[in-house]
This record gives structure tokens, C-alpha cells and sequence, in this order.
């Protein structure tokens, strides 16, 4: 009997033992995934990418140095709700029916519910999904019986093609819970804000229901000082909501999240797009006075230590050996000229414009990867990538393909990742968009606008060319990365060869 004891637990330990090899051996290959997505935090906030700035973050500057940091990454469009579009469906949202702008917090939900996204993707493949922050995607609020008629082509804040991008709240019964959001789209478990942290309904939805009514209203704040400083406009909020409080939650929620995921052996995708220091500039009194550039740069401050509270908790729960972290924003900053003379910070470094804008310093972005055992620490890639590129890159990790016909403008940087590539594999060229639609087009060196002006918040935004001034813009950001000398009329061939390029790339 001792023998055949010693036998079976010889085989047990054997079986044991492979099993736990074979468990290994998958969680290595289906690593977890952590997506943090600043809101309007330009190039220049960001310490490593910009010693001159006025602003330090030493915990987005820790992650760089343990992974890998992109100098040449853009966001495919220069405002909030295209980058969110883009970022999880893998098509530029040019392609949806918005064609331009941004939802506002009664937006109907944008992503189609045909369409996969990243989280329904990775659902696939046997992940648990989460969203903690600023949705800003749209939601189908529920309207109230009798005035269906708002959801009409003509109705206010509804455009021809039927999209509707805003509603008066007055139609909206928020007593019944929306539909079309995160977890009609892909995601497990959500913590969302429904729009920007400047837009009403200022209320929480956790799995797509209102945690607190609506019932309360604000008057706005810092309503004349051009949407800056503590700015949100008048509107609905829940009785309870705090807007300085509001990224100290989603740290929380996104902290609760990865806790209960680390009891469990499934891997998880975290998406954390966080609500600063996009508009209201409301640092805590901790961080109050922690930069040089004002409430805004306290306010990147603080996103920062966020950052890093979420990063130090994969650490603390065992966690970071097999997760991957990404570190981005969803477009410049918001930083108009008089801000740069008054602070002596350029928030988007050394690039010209800002947030909405079709020049660099509207969509060249902080990114940043860590992947431990996998990505050299300290490294630096001049690898031209957008935020796009994410579905594909999880496609390939996991050697899955992504639905046939969707994300049609995502390209894989795992080999870029692994130092086995300088460029994505057939990423011809990348395209930017700007907020009045002024589109982009960036094929190694040269860039394209395809007309006169910013196409955002810079001025001039647009303007008709006179006689003898070009219709469009075309720099070689090689010469000249300020974007000073527009080549447009010198250089005709170029220009056609940039024009067909962009044909192409919206025919896809």
C-alpha cells in the first residue's frame, strides 16, 4: 500500500506539476493589459519628453524608464470623443457618422453595436474587461414619452446624417438606466463619467447605471475665463458629485478592479481613461502650488501621482510581471499662446498649436509602453504609431485575428515592441484629424494639411486663400518640426503624392 501511495502521489505530482506549467505558459502568452488615457495632456507636461516644461511627473517619467517611450506617436484625432472611437474599434472615426466634433453629454452612443471593439475582441479570447473614467462615447439616454421627435435629422443637437450628438435633458427620463453603453460594447464591468468632466449630466454610471439621479443642478463655473481654470458649464449633476474628487474615484474604482482580478486566473484588460487635466483645472489642496504652470500644471500633477498609485498597485497585488501598461493622451493640451507667455511652459513642447488643431501639437502625444521581460527598459522609438494601432497589437499578441472588415486603420507595434522593427509592418502613412475637419496626411518626413489653418483652436482656424496663397499646407517636419515653412506651392508633386495617398486611405 506504501508503494502504491508513493506511486500516486508521484503521479500526482507529475500532473500537477505539467498542469501548472501548461497555466504558466498561457498566462504568458495572454498577458493582462492596462490602458491609462490622460485627457489633454500635451507632449510638453509630460518630464521625459520635456526637461523644459514647467510641470514634473516622476511617475509617468518611472514608467518610461521601465519600458519603452514613443517620440513620434499621435492621437488620430486632435479632440476627445474621434481618439475614443478610434482607440477601441481600430478605424479612424472620420469613417463613423461623426464626421467631426465631439459628442456632448447626451450624445447617443457612437460606437455601433455591429462593430467590435477591442474589449468585445479581447472578451473573445477569454479576458475580463473593464473601463474605469471618462466614457465620452455616447449613451442612449432613455426619452421620456411624447418627444421621440428629438431623436430626428433637424431636432436640436441632432445632424443630417442622424446622429445624434446632443439632447435638451428636460426629454430624458433618468429613471430608466441608458443602453448602448460600455457593456453593450464589449466590457465586463464599467465606472464610467458620460462625457468630459466640463459637460453635464455630472453624475456616475457604474455597469450603465446611474449610481445617483441627476436631480440637482449647478450654474457653471469659471464661465468667463475662455475654458480655463475651474470652468464646466451649468447643468444636471447628482447631489453628491464633487468635481475635485472625480480622478481620486477613478483611481479607487480602477484599484478595486485590478484587486479583484488578482484573486482570479483569467486575464483582464483595464481601459483607465482619466478625467484630467482636461477642463476643470481642480487640483486637491495637496497638489495645489506643485508646479509652475498654475492650476493646469497642479493638475497634470496630480494625474500623475494617479498614474502612479494605479501602476504601484499591479506591483503591490503581483501583478506586473505579466501585464502591460500603456500610458498615453487622447490629444494636446488645451494651452492657448497667452498661457505659454504667462507661465513660460509650453505644454506642447516644442511642437506648434494645440488640442483640436491639425498641426503636430494637436495630436503628437505622450506613449508609452512597459512590458516586463518583453520590452528593453529605457528604450526610445522614433517609430511613427497612432492610438489606433492598439487592435492589432492585442490581435497579435495573442496570434488571433481581428473581425474581417473592421479596424481597417490599425497596424501592429509588437515587433517594434520586441526591437525587432524600426516601423509598422504596411502602415503606409497615418492620418490626423482636426475638430472643424482639416484632414492630415503624414507619410515618413512630409505632411500634408489638406487646407489653410489650424482646422482648430489656433488661429486663424480657417480662412479662404487670395490670389497667390496656397490652398493647403505641406511641411517636412524632418527640416522643420516647428511647421513654419509651408511648401505647398513649391513642391506640387509632393503634394499630389500625399493627396492620393490620403484618396486612398479614406477609400478603404
Amino acid at each position: 500500500m506504501r508503494r502504491c501511495l508513493t506511486i500516486t502521489m508521484a503521479l500526482a505530482t507529475m500532473l500537477f506539476g505539467s498542469c501548472t506549467t501548461r497555466s504558466t505558459s498561457e498566462q504568458e502568452s495572454r498577458p493582462n493589459i492596462v490602458y491609462i488615457l490622460a485627457d489633454d495632456m500635451g507632449y510638453g507636461d509630460v518630464s521625459c519628453y520635456y526637461a523644459d516644461g514647467k510641470t514634473t511627473t516622476p511617475n509617468i517619467d518611472r514608467l518610461a524608464s521601465q519600458g519603452m517611450r514613443f517620440t513620434d506617436a499621435h492621437s488620430p484625432s486632435s479632440v476627445c470623443t474621434p481618439t475614443r472611437y478610434a482607440l477601441l474599434t481600430g478605424d479612424y472615426a472620420w469613417r463613423s457618422r461623426l464626421a467631426t466634433g465631439v459628442l456632448r453629454g447626451y450624445g447617443r452612443s457612437l460606437i455601433d453595436p455591429n462593430t467590435p471593439t477591442v474589449a468585445s475582441f479581447l472578451q473573445g479570447q477569454g479576458y475580463h474587461t473593464g473601463v474605469v473614467g471618462k466614457w465620452h462615447l455616447g449613451l442612449d439616454w432613455h426619452v421620456m414619452a411624447g418627444h421621440e421627435e428629438a431623436l430626428n435629422p433637424g431636432s436640436y443637437g441632432v445632424r443630417d446624417n442622424g446622429m445624434v450628438t446632443d439632447m435638451q435633458p428636460e426629454h430624458i427620463d433618468f429613471s430608466v438606466p441608458p443602453t448602448g453603453g460600455p457593456l453593450s460594447r464589449g466590457f465586463n464591468y464599467s465606472y464610467i463619467l458620460p462625457a468630459s468632466l466640463d459637460m453635464d449630466p455630472y453624475c456616475y454610471l457604474e455597469n450603465d447605471t446611474l449610481t445617483e439621479l441627476p436631480s440637482a443642478e449647478t450654474p457653471g463655473n469659471d464661465l468667463t475665463t475662455g475654458y480655463t481654470g475651474a470652468f464646466w458649464r451649468p447643468g444636471k449633476m447628482a447631489p453628491s458629485f464633487k468635481f475635485d474628487q472625480v480622478l481620486l474615484n477613478f483611481r479607487d474604482k480602477a484599484i478595486e478592479y485590478l484587486t479583484a482580478r488578482s484573486r482570479e486566473s483569467q486575464p483582464f484588460f483595464l481601459y483607465v481613461p482619466l478625467a484630467g487635466p482636461h477642463t476643470p483645472w481642480v487640483p486637491t489642496q495637496e497638489y495645489k502650488g506643485k508646479s509652475g504652470a498654475g492650476a493646469y500644471g497642479d493638475f497634470v500633477v496630480m494625474v500623475d501621482d494617479v498614474v502612479g498609485q494605479i501602476v504601484a498597485s499591479l506591483d503591490r497585488l503581483n501583478l506586473s510581471e505579466n501585464t502591460i501598461v500603456i500610458f498615453a493622451s487622447d490629444n494636446g493640451p488645451f494651452w492657448r499662446p497667452n498661457m505659454i507667455e504667462r507661465y513660460d511652459h509650453r505644454a506642447a513642447g516644442p511642437w506648434r498649436g494645440m488640442k483640436a488643431d491639425a498641426y503636430e501639437g494637436g495630436h503628437r502625444v505622450p506613449f508609452i509602453v512597459r512590458w516586463p521581460g518583453k520590452i528593453t527598459p529605457g528604450t526610445v522609438s522614433e517609430a511613427p504609431t497612432t492610438l489606433t494601432n492598439l487592435a492589432a497589437t492585442c490581435a497579435e499578441i495573442l496570434g488571433a485575428e481581428f473581425p474581417a472588415g473592421h479596424a481597417r486603420d490599425s497596424y501592429s507595434i509588437l515587433p517594434i515592441l520586441r526591437g525587432q522593427s524600426e516601423r509598422p509592418a504596411n502602415q503606409d502613412a497615418i492620418v490626423h484629424h482636426s475638430s472643424m475637419g482639416h484632414f492630415a496626411v503624414r507619410k515618413g518626413e512630409w505632411k500634408l494639411i489638406d487646407r489653410p489653418g489650424s482646422g482648430g483652436f489656433s488661429e486663424p482656424a480657417t480662412y479662404t486663400p487670395g490670389p497667390g496663397e496656397p490652398e493647403g499646407q505641406l511641411y517636412n517636419l524632418a527640416d522643420d518640426p516647428g511647421e513654419t515653412k509651408n511648401l505647398y506651392d513649391s513642391l506640387p508633386s509632393k503634394v499630389e503624392e500625399l493627396k492620393e495617398t490620403l484618396r486612398q486611405l479614406q477609400a478603404l
